[in-house]
């Protein structure tokens, strides 16, 4: 099947990409609005001019990305490292500051002293405790304030 781009207004990718999900037609077989692109919208579709008919209908969708003879189709590798989710930990170095933004302890500035790939999970020690205690959280709880690799 091919895929096709999809140029929508800004910050409005979700919304595009929700109501063609919604549509429930035959020649829309996939729709992904991922975080990373900005003002498109990655779409797999039997027929390219059917689909650019369709999206006619719907409101921030600016068109398909055209080609020479039409619709023009993206290959599989410009959308596939999409389609594959990144560790919450990614970017997250040793040593780091980072400041805890969920759980227990929301609010507080802490060192990052492990970090577990596997688990998605991130051993830090907090900086305000009297008594250094190892505190081990989900990659998806911490925000980095900085990183000694910058």
């Amino acid at each position: 099947m091919p895929i096709f781009s999809v140029k929508t207004t800004a910050r409005q990718e979700r919304t595009v990409a929700d109501m063609l999900a919604e549509k429930e037609m035959p020649e829309i077989q996939a729709v992904i609005a991922p975080d990373q692109l900005t003002s498109y919208v990655m779409v797999e579709a039997s027929n390219g001019s059917v689909f650019a008919r369709i999206l006619d209908e719907i409101p921030h969708a600016r068109g398909v990305i055209q080609g020479a003879d039409g619709p023009a189709e993206s290959p599989f590798s410009e959308v596939e490292h999409f389609l594959s989710p990144t560790p919450d930990v990614e970017g997250i170095a040793e040593g780091d500051i980072v400041e805890l933004i969920a759980g227990p302890f929301k609010g507080e500035k802490a060192r990052v002293q492990r970090i577990d790939e596997g688990k998605d999970q991130v051993t830090v020690e907090l900086y305000e405790a009297t008594v250094p205690i190892p505190v081990t959280v989900r990659g998806d709880q911490i925000r980095v304030l900085d990183s000694e690799e910058r």
